[in-house]
Parts: structure tokens; C-alpha cells; sequence
């Protein structure tokens, strides 16, 4: 670790798979703890390889692994395996945080519940991540966040244009924002142990995570309200909050919520200040009445001018928009770069950044975004401070309950 940080001293056993937990896991890493991977030898966590899964971007690097993994630490263990399983458990025993989305089943078998853990280790925090909870008859089941969290919630239906087909969630969707609900939890756990000096089980799951994101709309549901139907963007519900193209092949939103203030300056930018007044556009419904005229309207004046000039015009009228941009274009993002979005990997192959956690303490600087590991990489390292001896390493190493990567294998 370089230096002190909020996290510096806390031990985190990252027994976890895909994004939920481990992300989780590589927020504490960017505040100082040291996380330590268990990882199934010989290839390792199945995310490994998502990078490379059909119609994922294609690089050189494994991009996924290095933003979740980052400033991790890898040991590789079969669980499957009597002398693998007692090293978790040791380090399990010098761990503050345990995090895991083992299903309920392997959680059993290899003796891994919190039950089966807090006797050795009663200040232990215990992380659990699934896909529908804990209870409840689909509380065994799988699930990722493109099934519990997006489509589950209700976000893959309601996020479409009338007539279309529901699309899928890009990789993560779900996850990342799961995993900030889990880093929360174990912070208020440490706070609590602080207090207390007891340990405590936490949880958070995919399926009530998405609904939390989903939370107006299924707030209605429970008020019994009456829902709109599915819109397309030339007929939208609200003509001021909506999508435009420029002429440059660029789009922005527009974001206007008080109309009593937002449809003159939109005008202005527009270069139709007489459309404040004019009766078909005037009010809120005459603006939805008369919708799909003045969309038709708006796309003329949008399409004759690039994005420059809009984001000039908008600016001088103070109407509130974003510009709607293709990941490809956020490594050129100046704003993401001044608000800290990215992170330099200081130990990449060559200049390298990665996404940073998503908030920022004031005087406090984050821990520096380390590579992120290959299978077994820290094992044999790991395994030492943990009070292990070259004969019991050799012996795991043998018979295959642990593996130790090595450059070149």
C-alpha cells in the first residue's frame, strides 16, 4: 500500500464471481484495504473471459477484468480440496470484510455461511450479494443483472418507444450500481463495528436493487396510478424532453421541467422567439396535442446547425440539455477528466487509465489503481503472511489445492 487511506488496515477476502461483489471489493481497494481474490485455479473467476464474449468490444486488454480487479491481490485456491479450503478459512480469520455471491448451495458445502464463520471471527463483516435475496422461494436461484436487475425491475419494458421490442442492458448495467449498495452496507457495518466491536452480516441483491432504480415508477404502481403508454420520439409525451439530431450526426436531450420558464429560452435558442406565444405550442398541452408537429418542427432547426453551435446557443439562453455520446467517446470527455471519472493504472504495460470509484471524499486521495492480477498471482505471497510454511506451500502447490502464477506459463 502507498500510504495511509480511510481503508488502510482493513484485510477483504474477495470470494466472489462476475461484477456485484468483486467491484464492491475494488472500491475498498481504491481507499486503502488490501483485497485479497480467491480464485479458482486453473483459469480463474469466469469473468475473465466476458471481454471476449460475442458481441463485447473487441482490445487487445481484458478491459473488464482490469476495472473490476484492479489493486487486487490473487490467490488461487480449490476449494474442492480439504488443505484449500482450511487457507481460506485462515485468511477469512485475519479478514475484517468476507464478500461473496456463492450460491446458497457451495455456501453450504464448503462451510462458508456467516454462521459457519463468525464464531472464529465475531468482527467479521460478512458481504453477501445475490441475484432475488434471501428468502423466499426463488432465493436459490441465478440470476445476472441483466435478468434480476434489469429485466425483473421492470426497466427492460419501460425503457422502449412504442412498437418496439424491449432491448437488452449493456455489461454491468446492474452490477455496478449493486455493488455501490454493498459497499455501503459494509461501510455502515465498520462504522457499527467501531461502535460495538461486533461484526455483521450484510446483503444486498440484484432484483431489489433494480426496482430501487426503478423506484418511480413502481412508487406508482404501489399508488395504484394509471400508466402512460409507451411513446415514440417523433410523438412524445413531452416534446421539451427529448432527443434532436444535429447536423453533424450528433443528438442531445433536452431536459426542460419548468415549462413556465424553459419553453421561452428554447425558443430563443431555437431562433423562433414567437413560438412562446403561439397557441398551438403556448402550454403544456397544447405542446402534447400538438407533439408530433413540433418535434417535426424542432428536428429542421436542430439538423441545420453541428453540436458546437448548439451547445453556444443553449448556453446563451440557459436551456438545460445533455449531449448523448457513444462510449467510444469518453476517453476524449474533458469533463469526466476534470471531475476525476478516470484513474491512472500506475503499474499498466503502457499508459493506462480505468474508471474511478464514483464519489470523492474532500482531503482525501484514493489509493493508486493498481494492474489487476493474473490467476494466483499473490499465492504463495499471500499464503506466507498468513503463517504458512515452504513445506505446506510445496504440498498444496503439488497436489493442486493452490496454484502460483508464473510469467510464461
Amino acid at each position: 500500500m502507498t500510504g495511509e487511506n480511510v481503508l488502510t488496515g482493513v484485510r477483504v477476502v474477495d470470494c466472489a464471481t462476475y461484477i456485484a461483489g468483486p467491484s464492491a471489493a475494488a472500491v475498498m481497494a481504491d481507499y486503502g484495504a488490501d483485497v485479497i481474490k480467491i480464485e479458482r485455479p486453473p483459469f480463474g473467476d469466469p469473468y475473465r473471459l466476458l471481454s471476449s464474449a460475442p458481441g463485447m468490444p473487441v482490445a487487445e486488454w481484458n478491459y473488464c477484468w482490469i476495472m473490476d480487479s484492479r489493486s487486487k491481490r490473487s490467490v488461487a485456491l480449490d476449494l474442492n480440496q480439504e488443505p484449500a479450503r482450511q487457507a481460506l478459512l485462515r485468511l477469512i480469520r485475519r479478514a475484517d470484510v468476507f464478500v461473496t455471491n456463492y450460491q446458497p448451495s457451495l455456501l453450504r458445502k464448503f462451510q462458508l455461511r456467516y454462521e459457519d464463520l463468525q464464531p472464529d471471527n465475531a468482527r467479521l463483516i460478512y458481504a453477501s450479494v445475490t441475484g432475488y435475496g434471501e428468502t423466499g422461494e426463488e432465493a436459490d436461484k441465478p440470476g445476472y443483472d441483466m435478468t434480476a436487475y434489469f429485466a425483473r425491475s421492470g426497466l427492460m419494458q419501460y425503457i422502449r418507444n412504442e412498437g418496439a421490442d424491449p432491448a437488452t442492458s449493456p455489461c454491468g448495467f446492474g452490477d455496478h450500481p449493486t455493488a455501490m449498495t454493498l459497499f455501503g452496507a459494509v461501510m455502515m457495518a465498520l462504522y457499527r463495528r467501531e461502535r460495538t466491536g461486533e461484526g455483521a452480516k450484510v446483503t444486498a441483491n440484484l432484483m431489489h436493487n433494480g426496482v430501487w432504480s426503478n423506484g418511480s415508477m413502481t412508487q406508482a404502481a404501489l399508488c395504484g396510478a394509471a400508466f402512460a403508454p409507451p411513446q415514440t420520439r417523433t410523438k412524445p409525451h413531452n416534446p421539451l424532453v427529448n432527443h434532436y439530431a444535429t447536423a453533424d450526426g450528433r443528438r442531445f436531450l433536452l431536459c426542460l421541467l419548468d415549462p413556465a420558464k424553459d419553453w421561452a429560452k428554447l425558443c430563443r435558442a431555437l431562433g423562433r422567439p414567437e413560438w412562446a406565444d403561439d397557441a398551438r405550442f403556448s402550454s403544456p398541452g397544447a405542446r402534447r396535442e400538438h407533439a408530433a408537429e413540433l418535434v417535426s418542427l424542432i428536428d429542421a432547426i436542430t439538423e441545420a446547425c453541428a453540436l458546437e453551435e448548439w451547445r453556444r446557443r443553449f448556453a446563451e439562453c440557459d436551456v438545460l440539455y445533455g449531449v448523448v455520446p457513444e462510449a467510444k467517446d469518453h476517453p476524449e470527455d474533458s469533463q469526466m477528466e476534470a471531475a476525476g471519472v478516470f484513474a491512472d493504472i500506475v503499474d499498466a504495460p503502457r499508459p493506462m487509465k480505468t474508471v474511478a470509484s464514483p464519489f470523492h471524499v474532500a482531503g482525501v486521495e484514493k489509493s493508486p489503481a493498481r494492474w489487476a492480477p493474473e490467476v494466483g498471482e499473490h499465492t504463495v505471497e499471500v499464503l506466507r503472511e498468513a503463517g504458512y510454511g515452504d513445506g505446506e506451500l510445496r504440498a498444496m502447490l503439488e497436489t493442486g489445492a493452490a496454484r502460483q502464477y508464473e510469467s510464461g506459463v
